[in-house]
């Protein structure tokens, strides 16, 4: 039979959508999908097999020896559906074992949170106190036990929390120095994920940015010689993502202070990582301390809460009393404002702060490679007596990094436990962890699997012995 008339007796023979609807398979999903989502991609399989009949093309599973029947492509369309709804289901927000190393990774949720934290977000998702005084029985202030937190911890006089640190740039851009001039280097004109860039915030917020200096030097100076009555506002931004090293040159925040106060301006520090505590002895250099950028001068201070701060996705704003006072007054302020869950998570996290208690965050940040390298020879002994011998079981030293943006150059000493086979290819094998419940998701290198114990729980371990036994 020619190929044309195999695919004209297929078109005849393609199943209606209703005959989908009735197969084990579509019976079987019917539960999770609901009857019009489950119809929706029933007919999304029928049209989908149609089109490619009309344009010729017999899909593969449909040609076999000894002919083609109407069940052929009732099959193939179980088969489809089947994939719909793996693709459907796996596509949403699901628990994942980060084994990377990269500790805040910004496509895995960037910081994990506490199990305080997490209690906290689900208590605040049903009523809560958000804007109620329990003890005055009255309307309370949103965020406030937050605010009072982080004056205690940075030594401000005042703070609000937005939705993210971008927000928090906008917000205070918009309120200080809009139809006016900032001030700023054209080293710390940064672009962070998903293409923002700082120069396109300021162009946003309505004020026009006055770039001085290059990107590797900038003087005092310059800040002085670019001052003009249109200024409204010296804007710092930490390169948090990226390091300029060699011939380089900045003032310190301090000198960057006297001149502005001098000049009866504000000085602006987008901080961005957000370092409450110092990072020194765990190898991480380069990350400002929120409470000596403010004891430094800086007049506003903002900061995310989901990098170095191990919390929510959050952007704080920090500083004097008056411009603070003046961006909760902005109309924007309420806009950008941080919901009920975020505020509960950032609560329980700053809580543990006052407590001297160790986020997530920072203990996989203080995990020495040794500690590390005893965790990875018993998990390695505990599946070498589970796989077979076509699986390669190997640790390596290797480099964990804090990610998010944050400490590019302080990279920290980890060993990995390599995992290959002359079975299967570093891809095959990632995939069969990436497709485990819950997802290991790892990284590769040099065709081999690679994984790190640094950002894995070990709560967690015994799941990737269960992974890794299965490809034996």
């Amino acid at each position: 039979m020619a190929k044309t008339d195999v695919i004209n007796q297929l078109l005849r023979d393609l199943p209606s959508v209703d005959a989908v609807l009735k197969t084990e398979a579509a019976l079987t999903l019917a539960g999770d999908l609901g009857t019009a989502r489950l119809s929706a991609l029933a007919r999304q399989v029928t049209d989908e097999l149609r089109n490619e009949l009309l344009a010729g093309s017999a899909p593969d599973s449909t040609v076999a020896k000894g002919g083609h029947s109407r069940q052929d492509l009732l099959m193939e369309a179980q088969r489809r559906l089947s994939q719909l709804h793996h693709r459907e289901k796996t596509s949403g927000l699901h628990r994942v074992i980060n084994a990377t190393g990269v500790i805040l990774h910004t496509n895995l949720g960037r910081a994990p949170l506490s199990e305080a934290a997490r209690a906290a977000v689900l208590a605040a998702s049903g009523y809560c106190s958000l804007e109620y005084d329990i003890v005055e029985g009255a309307r309370g202030r949103r965020g406030g036990r937050v605010e009072d937190l982080l004056l205690n911890l940075t030594g401000a006089e005042a703070a609000i929390v937005v939705n993210n640190c971008a927000a928090a740039a906008l917000l205070v851009l918009s309120t200080l120095a809009r139809d006016g001039e900032t001030i700023v280097s054209r080293g710390e004109l940064v672009e962070i994920g998903g293409d923002f860039r700082v120069p396109d915030v300021m162009a946003q917020s309505g004020t026009r940015m006055i770039e001085i200096g290059t990107t590797n030097r900038t003087r005092l100076a310059d800040y002085a010689g670019a001052i003009s009555d249109n200024t409204r506002l010296m804007m710092r931004v930490h390169t948090s993502n990226y390091r300029i090293v060699g011939f380089t040159k900045t003032p310190a925040l301090s000198e960057l202070a006297d001149l502005a106060h001098k000049a009866g301006l504000s000085l602006y520090e987008d901080a961005g990582s957000g370092a409450l505590v110092d990072l020194g002895s765990s190898g991480i250099t380069g990350e400002p301390l929120i409470s000596e950028s403010l004891e430094a001068g800086a007049d506003v201070v903002t900061f995310s809460g989901d990098k170095l701060l191990g919390g929510p996705q959050v952007g704080v704003i920090v500083g004097q009393a008056a411009l603070i006072e003046r961006m909760r007054s902005n109309p924007l302020c309420r806009a950008l404002r941080a919901d009920k869950l975020r505020l509960a998570g950032l609560e329980a996290t700053l809580e543990e702060y006052a407590r001297g208690e160790t986020v997530p965050t920072l203990a996989f940040i203080g995990m020495t490679a040794e500690e590390i390298g005893e965790r990875a020879d018993k998990l390695i002994w505990n599946i070498s007596k589970l796989v077979s011998e076509s699986i390669k079981l190997e640790k390596i030293a290797g480099e964990s990094a804090v990610g998010g943006g944050s400490a590019p150059t302080s990279p920290l000493p980890t060993f990995l436990i390599s995992v290959s086979s002359p079975m299967r290819s570093a891809n095959e094998i990632e995939h069969v962890l990436r497709r485990s419940d819950p997802p290991i998701i790892a990284r590769i290198e040099a065709d081999r699997v690679l994984i790190d114990l640094r950002t894995v729980r070990e709560d967690e371990e015994p799941q990737i012995e269960v992974a890794l036994a299965s490809l034996s």
